[in-house]
């Protein structure tokens, strides 16, 4: 077999993606795509229990330096195909294609939209179509129907005897039967999932203004005089039906395009996304490869204004990034070997080489996607309200609609049986059950993705409604407070011992803790002296001790060294003046004998202070809790102007003291970043995780701050607030505009002033009543 070297080397990227089928018998070189027998393959190999054959040796080298660039399969994590339909009312309902809701008939809609702005809606396209030739239809047959009532303009004088009635119905059947076919199965479905909703009365309505129409027009000896009119005509309303008809799909039209625009927020997320990367083979060759082939562990290089494809470290280079998108920051942040970067930033300058961690559905804008799309979806518990009179509301209309009829029928004016049926149909039309069921999630969709703009995400609906009433947060000091970063600002070495040999020790004792102050106590240390720790132990929220060198050394506060036996008197005074500049100190000692303290300080974030004035300007307490002894917590609070707080808090009393909170009445906020505030997020009636701090913090709360700036919880409250306050429009709109509509369609002003709603005015008046709640929404968007 004969293989041009040079060729080779040049064509293997573009080889290796091919699709061509394989040859029964063959198999294909993974490196160069190839086609060979594998019987005659210059080399195998074996990876992952699989089985690879290779035209040449130097495929086989390639292969093995990294056999994760030239494999395809269910290892490689890759974003996955295919969308997921929701329905935006009931986002129980999900299905892997559109469709309509078998609940109360509404278009589905994907759980996450397409990045693409400009991606056509089928749904709103064959909807504008039907509209556009329903209209075409509908005109020409309600001017001549309006005309006829006027004597100079009969009918009479422009179609011969009899035939004006077929020529309504020749107009009035394509719009009803077909324009609005979409309309009349999902009235069809709802009656079959016996689930009766706003399709349910369009579709009685519409069929029963149609049907008596053709009735009459093929019938008229079987109607009794009650039906007549004058000269013994029997009235028709195929322009009832068409005009109803018309009116409904406009809309719908324009409901479709309004729900469209609220995935506007998602929809920007997703924009962020790089499409494509640049990978770098091991010997050094790059190719530009689609996003969805990335795979862990590969070398990507980030040019300068392009966008960091995936989350990962740097491995090569350095440069800036701007992270505005994850952390409102404007200003670039420095990047080197080693540091963390983030997909979809952007690389303001100079090139880098990264290694691809989180890719697919697992980076961070995947999750932050997945977050807004999860909460836009949740339920609100104000939702309750309107799932109870929706329940009720299409039985009710229908129950209106016949005590209509037979009000009407016995006690009307002449041609009584004409007033009932033509009022009970306008009863039916003018209800809007889907009014009620979009006040609610239209509102959440918009404040969901108007938060997760400012880099508020927000995992439930239910903790956005909640947050508007929160009268008291609990914050804990480090890592939401402070920066979390602390550092050693000091030590007292003791006994002889020297500063360098102090931090040693104390770093050997830290290295297998993960808490802040030990991370700044190794650091400090560096690496010029390096021990090692035996049996290992860690008193929680206390200290460790371990056996280093042969012998015990601990490492804690005051009340684990005299629990330990170990006297702090000869550091007290160095303790006291650093706790009164708010340092955390910690005690070294070996054996039972003190072997020196250090002070370590952890900034108070710039915007901590700003965050906390704004909070108790808008009338919420803020109550400081944190593991430092009382004067160091007394320091930190004076600095904010936080008047109470509670200082030497274990773990396990975070959630204790939530709970007390709540039990004495108070709507309690919980802000947090570590694992070790997670029950207290959990049992607060909102809990806050700083996004900067742990998973496990996260998981736990109903609100994450991306960037873990205070000033967001502000910011997050005034948005719950508006979105609050718009669902109480929403929801009073819908509820007075039934109340009010239903009893007019049944004729209750006739008696007083002679007026009567026609049919066509109550589609007008249903239609423009779900438009007006989702337009009422996305006024939130311009706040």
């Amino acid at each position: 077999m004969n293989h041009q070297p040079h060729n080779h080397e040049n064509d293997h990227e573009m080889h290796s993606r091919e699709s061509a089928p394989v040859p029964a018998g063959k198999v294909k070189d993974p490196v160069c795509g190839m086609v060979i027998d594998p019987a005659k393959a210059a080399a195998k190999t074996e990876y992952k229990g699989e089985i690879f054959h290779f035209c040449n040796l130097k495929c086989e080298q390639k292969f093995l330096a990294d056999p994760q660039m030239y494999i395809k399969g269910p290892q490689v994590k890759v974003v996955p195909a295919g969308t997921t339909f929701t329905c935006p009312m009931h986002p129980e309902i999900l299905q892997d294609h559109p469709g309509d809701c078998p609940k109360c008939g509404m278009a589905l809609e994907p759980v996450v939209p397409t990045a693409d702005p400009n991606a056509e809606n089928h749904e709103i396209k064959d909807m504008r179509r039907r509209l556009w030739i329903s209209t075409g239809l509908t005109i020409p047959l309600f001017v001549a129907t309006m005309l006829d009532m006027l004597p100079k303009f009969s009918a009479s004088h422009w179609l011969p005897a009899g035939t004006f009635g077929w020529f309504q119905f020749a107009l009035a059947t394509p719009v009803t039967l077909w324009g609005g076919w979409p309309l009349l199965v999902k009235a069809y479905r709802s009656i079959k999932n016996i689930s009766p909703n706003m399709f349910t009365l369009i579709g009685l309505g519409t069929l029963s203004a149609f049907g008596f129409s053709i009735v009459a027009l093929v019938f008229p000896q079987w109607f009794p005089t009650a039906f007549r009119g004058h000269g013994g005509a029997i009235d028709l309303y195929f322009e009832s039906a068409a005009v109803i008809t018309t009116l409904v799909l406009l809309g719908q039209v324009m409901e479709l395009t309004a729900r469209d625009s609220t995935g506007g927020a998602i929809r920007a997320l997703l924009g962020l996304k790089a499409t494509t990367a640049h990978i770098v083979s091991p010997y050094g060759s790059e190719s530009d490869i689609p996003l969805e082939e990335v795979y862990q562990g590969a070398r990507l290089r980030v040019r300068p204004g392009e966008k960091v494809p995936v989350d990962g470290r740097i491995v090569e280079g350095s440069s800036l990034l701007d992270e505005s998108m994850i952390t409102g920051e404007s200003l670039p942040v420095e990047k080197k070997a080693g540091d963390q970067v983030t997909g979809s930033t952007l690389n303001s300058s100079g090139s880098f080489i990264m290694v691809a961690e989180r890719i697919g559905s697992d980076t961070l804008l995947s999750q932050i996607v997945n977050m807004v799309a999860q909460a836009q979806r949740s339920r609100a518990p104000i939702q309750r309200l309107a799932d109870v009179v929706s329940a009720w509301f299409v039985p009710a209309v229908v129950l209106s609609a016949i005590v209509t009829f037979a009000i009407w029928a016995m006690l009307g004016p002449e041609l009584r049986f004409t007033y009932a049926f033509v009022n009970a149909v306008a009863v039916l039309i003018i209800a809007c059950p889907c009014a009620l069921g979009l006040a609610t999630p239209m509102s959440i969709m918009v404040g969901v993705g108007n938060a997760a703009r400012k880099g508020i995400l927000v995992k439930e609906a239910a903790a956005l409604e909640t947050l508007s009433r929160i009268d008291t947060l609990v914050a804990d000091k480090t890592g939401t407070l402070t920066e979390g970063r602390p550092a050693v600002v000091a030590s007292l070495p003791l006994q002889g011992l020297g500063e360098a040999d102090l931090l040693a020790y104390a770093a050997a004792l830290e290295q297998s803790s993960e808490h802040p102050l030990a991370r700044a106590i190794v650091n400090a240390a560096g690496t010029a002296t390096v021990l090692t720790a035996e049996n290992f132990q860690s008193i929680t929220g206390q200290g460790v001790e371990a056996k280093v060198a042969g012998e015990i050394w601990r490492i804690g506060n005051a009340d684990f060294m005299r629990a330990s036996g170990v006297g702090v008197t000869d550091a007290a005074a160095f303790a006291d003046a650093r706790r009164a500049r708010g340092e955390t100190v910690v005690f070294v000692a070996r054996q039972k004998q003190l072997m020196g303290a250090i002070a370590v300080a952890d900034k108070v974030k710039p915007s901590t202070a700003a965050a906390l004035a704004q909070l108790k300007s808008a009338g919420v307490n803020v109550i400081m809790l944190t593991g430092d002894n009382h004067q160091t917590a007394q320091a930190i609070a004076h600095e904010l102007g936080i008047s109470e707080f509670v200082a030497d808090v274990k773990p396990a009393d975070k959630e204790e003291f939530v709970a007390k909170l709540i039990a004495e009445g108070r709507t309690v906020a919980m802000a947090g970043d570590g694992v070790n505030d997670a029950p207290a997020l959990a049992r607060a009636h909102v809990g806050i995780a700083m996004g900067t701090g742990t998973d496990v913090a996260m998981e736990s709360a109903g609100i994450t701050l991306v960037a873990g700036d205070l000033t967001k919880i502000a910011e997050a409250r005034l948005i719950s607030r508006r979105v609050m306050t718009n669902i109480r429009q929403n929801l009073f709109f819908a509820f007075f505009y039934n109340i009010i509509g239903v009893p007019v369609a049944a004729g209750i002003l006739y008696p007083f002033f002679g007026m009567l709603l026609s049919p066509m005015f109550a589609a007008a008046a249903m239609s423009m009543s779900s438009v007006s709640v989702i337009l009422n929404a996305l006024r939130l968007r311009r706040r």
